[in-house]
């Protein structure tokens, strides 16, 4: 699959395991939520990059502890009007401090860009044949946001009222 990080398709250094292959040794891969609790212990002392993949209705509290150890953590978007996995999002942004990489997988539309990206998706796995253009302008949309989020970028009530203090001085 493409994947969309900072408005230009990468290259994915992940691979996504099923639960029935074998972990290798090296190499950075992605593994499912309940395979991550099944195996926890040795999936966490492997030397080498870890993420996990969770659904929709996967707890993330469960999944909090180990967050920081994580390099990458997938939350599914099982269809573009299911939208658990924004909320999944900021919980690990703001409220667990989750600093790794947050990728956006499932059916996700250029349309949700904006909001994915404040609510702390780094990068955002593309279907095949989807066309990157409509990602590229997604990137550069809109200049200004209305609700507060943990992404730090202050909201347009916020910023009247900075220009109408500055303006009674």
């Amino acid at each position: 699959m493409p994947l969309l990080k900072g408005g230009a398709l990468v290259n994915d250094p992940w691979t996504t395991l099923a639960d029935d292959v074998a972990i290798p040794a090296d190499g950075a891969v992605i593994v499912s939520f309940a395979r991550f609790t099944a195996e926890r212990t040795a999936l966490l002392a492997r030397d080498a990059p870890l993420g996990v993949a969770l659904k929709n209705t996967d707890a993330v509290e469960q999944l909090a502890h180990d967050a920081a150890r994580l390099k990458l953590i997938a939350l599914s978007f099982p269809k573009f009007s299911d939208g658990r996995a924004y909320t999944q999002a900021r919980l690990l942004r703001e409220r667990y401090r989750y600093a790794g990489e947050l990728r956006a997988i499932g059916q996700v539309l250029p349309d949700q860009l904006h909001h994915m990206r404040r609510c702390g998706f780094d990068t955002f796995e593309l279907a095949k044949g989807e066309p990157i253009e409509a990602w590229r302008r997604a990137v550069h949309t809109f200049s200004a946001v209305y609700q507060p989020t943990g992404d730090g970028r202050a909201p347009v009530s916020a910023l009247r009222r900075r220009l109408f203090a500055d303006a009674a001085d």
